[in-house]
């Protein structure tokens, strides 16, 4: 009985004498040698048939047929009707495969028995003989239908595949005189059997002139057949798995005229290499023009150009005389098609780095949008700009090395000095303007009066126009008041605190209603009947002194603070029953034999709970015998971390309490609790009285809280006080939290992007219970450049695209919480709506001038997100420059600070932007990198934690502690 090979190879060859040895002789190098090889010779004309004998003649495993098919298909079949191995190869008579080809394979058929094929990575040939890059669809191995169903994935001679199967399966189709092979693994995929991949480039397609694979008018014709077949049943396979009966699912990997579009890319772009007439642009209608998709458009157009004009990628740029119109006429066609010129722009862009990234740059080259040049970094030269090039991809070289790579946007001539500048950055070719108005740089800027034609000229230019459509607006420039600043604590000197601190009048917002409900509490606690002489102690201002005196005899009304004083006494001129005085309570003797003393909201301040004891001891010897002592103040969380309190440094209501009550003769008879503070009232004690139970009332705060009172309370206590963690804990990475929209309701394709006001709030008080502080970007750049470890537990919370909610729902809770923000605004639509989301919904409205100028004065922070959020990536230089310096100017005309801080719209950047955005005044930047932000990080380039409106608190929590650990 005859030998069944474990492998049959077929090899369809028509006149094939210059190649067909090599493929042949690739088959005798195997290390696996259970193979036979049936070489169908297709009506061949020159020696092919003699090549074959000889083989024949040389080992019986080769075996040869004669066939009339005149295409690769019939010859094929030829094969097949004829091979008695388990599995089949099908091998051109061009091209050849790895010696360990068969070895793999069936090795990892061997580790996957239900398999029904297995693939394998491939590489194309030029005819110079130089290779492509590897390449592998992993997607064939997860989804190997859907896969085919939309391209041919695999070359013909990557594959080892089930004998049996091909042979139920018809064998190829011979209708097809291109993409037969494509059609056949696409039958195969729909037995819903499993695909093996080995990830190695074990085969190697050879390109030439005379392929079919150029002629992309069959190729068109013949795809638009095979992928229609994959989205409708096929009658030709008998038994699909269910899931592809009625053939591929449009939400697994697009529609089928998307599908083709891609495939008459591919063949467009070849056209162009080849320098054939190219295809009808509205075949790619049906393209992606979204920016996620611009890299993979510009890959497949790459691709067809390396095939078209038989280049490697490393060898395109240096021909780019040769097809660079056309490929830019194509790209640019693609933008009227999708009526995007934007679009096409980021494709354009993308093609030409990908050029460059593989060229050596042996001579320049002028690609339609980048020059790629070497550049000598010990004696640069002037570059002359070409028309159109707006990008430079330079290799700095120093003895005859790649020292670096820079890329950067460009507007006009790169003079020698602005090469110095980028070779050597730490020799600032001018002042450092970032930390100044837009408009003060511009002055700046002039004063050097750059060569109108440099890159620095036309970016003044660009800086003159910008401000001069800025101070044309018609938005008022005056800057709003600076906020308050926090007090310094007291050195020792009280007085002189105590006056700087009544130097702005009102400072406790004395008639707010939650202060007045606290006063109204004390009234309540007052001791029954007649009260005599009563002594308040740091009367401030008066406002409480001027309720209490119709309650009394007489009252002595006191301060610290001469300033205060005065100002208590006018506004009490009408009491006649109260006398005003100067008196440090600490240090001066108190009066004696008193009724009754006030003394709230201001022991706080003492040194420490020795002082506290000793002057509870002066204050209980103040009063007569059966006299009163009322306290009123607030919880803190020193006393108490686990409670809802105020987050001092200091002691609060309940150590007071505790001391007054140690206090010897002191006593307490009523105190009156909120969840906030605690009102005591204490009494002396006769030498013949006897204490009794106090009574404690517990009441609800009724009273709005205002933001003032509220940014210092933590509610439910804290699990970290903020001073703890800044004494012990340093780190070297921030959490940057990227927000956009806080709101109850949206769009629900924009869920992701939208958490709501609860939500929002939960999360920031989780942030303020666990001592996180926020800092500014501008802060964290200067951590980075001094290398300096950050201190506590730092967060920088910032907002993209400045929408209306962001000062309805989002800046009253980080108030609250006593945190802050920073707003990237897209300054040409502030008032306006958020048209870019306008495909999802209706469009969020955007906050206007006039709020940013209010939300600036009370502490928000605001950055740039460019003026018309378009991506960057889309942009020309000039119009990135002129945005760059447009939001910047319009953002510090309305705020009156510095602008120094962007956030890439959509988050996308490209190697322009870092460069430009400096020159252009910034020194902080977030585009699309995802993660913790240290201090190895580029200020230019930070990462971003997105924080996403689909998930829970309990998610936030954990990507948070994550950069904590």
């Amino acid at each position: 009985m005859a030998h069944n090979p474990l492998v049959s190879i077929v090899v369809p060859a028509h006149n094939a004498e210059a190649t067909l040895a090599r493929a042949l002789d690739c088959l005798l190098d195997q290390e696996i040698v259970d193979w036979e090889a049936i070489i169908v010779d297709d009506a061949s004309t020159d020696r092919t048939p003699a090549i074959i004998a000889g083989y024949v003649e040389r080992d019986a495993r080769f075996r040869t047929l004669s066939s009339c098919a005149h295409s690769a298909a019939g010859a094929r079949n030829s094969g097949i009707s004829t091979a008695r191995g388990h599995w089949l190869m099908f091998l051109d008579a061009d091209d050849w495969v790895d010696a360990g080809f068969l070895a793999k394979m069936l090795a990892a058929l061997k580790t996957a028995p239900a398999a029904v094929a297995a693939y394998c990575g491939s590489r194309r040939a030029m005819p110079d003989d130089e290779l492509t890059p590897p390449s592998i669809s992993t997607e064939v191995a997860t989804q190997p239908f859907e896969t085919f169903a939309r391209q041919c994935a695999i070359a013909t001679h990557a594959l080892l595949v089930d004998r049996e199967t091909i042979v139920g399966l018809g064998g190829f189709d011979v209708s097809l005189r291109t993409c037969e092979d494509w059609d056949l693994w696409q039958r195969l995929a729909r037995l819903g059997k499993n695909w093996v991949m080995v990830d190695e480039p074990l085969a190697f397609y050879r390109i030439s002139p005379e392929a079919l694979s150029r002629n992309s008018t069959q190729m068109l014709a013949d795809a638009e057949i095979v992928i229609a077949r994959g989205f409708s049943p096929d009658p030709r396979v008998k038994h699909p798995a269910s899931a592809h009966a009625n053939g591929a699912i449009e939400a697994n990997g697009g529609t089928a005229s998307e599908a083709l579009a891609w495939f008459a890319l591919w063949n467009a772009a070849s056209d162009c290499g080849s320098g054939s007439g190219s295809i009808d642009p509205q075949l790619l209608r049906a393209l992606p023009a979204g920016r996620k998709w611009a890299r993979e458009i510009a890959k497949v157009a790459v691709d067809g150009l390396a095939v078209g004009s038989l280049s490697v990628p490393a060898q395109l740029a240096a021909r780019w005389d040769r097809f660079g119109g056309a490929i830019t006429g194509l790209i640019t066609e693609l933008g009227n098609v999708w009526d995007n010129l934007a679009a096409a722009r980021r494709v354009q862009y993308h093609l030409e780095q990908m050029l460059l990234d593989v060229d050596d740059l042996a001579a320049p080259r002028r690609l339609a949008r980048t020059l790629g040049i070497r550049v000598d970094a010990r004696n640069p030269t002037s570059t002359e700009l070409p028309q159109g090039v707006d990008q430079i991809y330079a290799y700095l070289m120093v003895d005859g090395q790649i020292e670096t790579i820079v890329q950067f946007g460009v507007l006009g001539t790169v003079t020698r000095d602005h090469w110095i500048e980028l070779i050597e950055p730490q020799k600032d070719a001018g002042a450092d303007t970032s930390n100044t108005l837009a408009a003060e740089a511009l002055l700046t800027t002039a004063e050097r009066q750059p060569d109108p034609d440099s890159h620095f000229g036309k970016l003044a230019r660009l800086a003159t126009q910008a401000w001069e459509l800025v101070r044309s607006s018609a938005e008022p420039a005056e800057p709003p008041a600076a906020p308050r600043r926090a007090r310094a604590r007291h050195d020792k000197d009280r007085t002189s605190f105590w006056n700087g601190y009544f130097a702005t009048e009102d400072p406790w917002n004395y008639g707010s209603s939650y202060e007045q409900e606290k006063y109204e509490r004390q009234l309540e606690i007052l001791p029954a009947g007649p009260i005599g002489r009563v002594l308040e102690l740091a009367c401030a201002e008066g406002h409480f002194t001027r309720q209490l005196a119709p309650r009394v005899g007489h009252l002595t009304a006191t301060d610290i603070s001469a300033i205060a004083v005065g100002r208590a006494r006018a506004r009490c001129s009408d009491q006649p029953n109260i006398e005003f005085g100067v008196l440090d309570f600490s240090a001066d003797t108190l009066p004696g034999e008193m009724d009754l003393i006030f003394c709230s909201e201001v022991l706080y301040y003492l040194d420490d709970l020795a002082e506290l004891r000793r002057i509870a001891k002066k204050f209980a010897e103040a009063l007569a015998p059966g006299g009163s002592f009322i306290s009123a103040h607030a919880f803190v969380l020193r006393d108490n971390v686990e409670r809802t309190g105020f987050d001092w440094n200091t002691f609060g209501a309940q150590a007071i309490a505790e001391t007054l009550a140690a206090t010897e003769g002191l006593v307490l008879e009523q105190s009156i609790q909120t969840e906030l503070y605690r009102i005591d009232r204490f009494r002396r004690l006769s030498p013949d009285d006897v204490a009794t139970e106090p009574m404690i009332d517990h009441v609800p705060i009724r009273a709005p809280i205002g933001i003032g009172v509220a940014r210092n309370i933590v509610w439910g206590g804290a699990r970290a006080l903020r001073r703890d963690v800044a004494r012990s804990e340093r780190r070297q990475r921030i959490p940057v939290l990227m927000y956009h929209s806080v709101a109850d309701e949206g769009p629900a394709a924009l869920a992701r992007f939208r958490l709501t006001p609860a939500a929002f709030a939960s999360q920031m008080a989780w942030l303020r219970a666990n001592g996180f502080h926020a800092v500014r970007s501008e802060q964290l750049e200067e951590s980075i450049a001094n290398r300096q470890p950050f201190v506590g537990r730092p967060v920088l919370i910032t907002f993209d695209d400045g929408f209306q909610n962001f000062a309805d729902h989002a800046w009253p809770t980080l108030r609250a919480n006593d945190l802050t923000a920073e707003v990237f605004l897209v300054t040409d639509l502030v008032g306006e709506s958020a048209q870019w989301d306008a495909d999802s919904g209706p469009p969020t409205q955007l906050m206007d001038a006039g709020t940013v100028r209010r939300l600036s004065a009370e502490g928000a922070l605001f950055g740039s997100h460019l003026a018309t959020h378009r991506a960057i990536d889309g942009l020309s230089s000039s119009d990135l420059a002129s945005e760059l310096l447009r939001s910047r100017m319009f953002i510090e005309r309305w705020t009156g600070r510095p602008t120094t801080a962007l956030a890439a719209p959509f988050s996308v950047t490209d190697r322009r932007l870092g460069r430009l955005a400096r020159e252009c005044g910034y020194r902080v930047g977030f585009g699309g990198r995802h993660g913790p932000a240290d201090l190895d990080c580029d200020p230019l380039d930070l990462p971003r934690i997105e924080i996403r409106g689909d998930r829970s608190l309990d998610d936030f929590v954990a990507v948070v502690e994550a950069v904590l650990d």
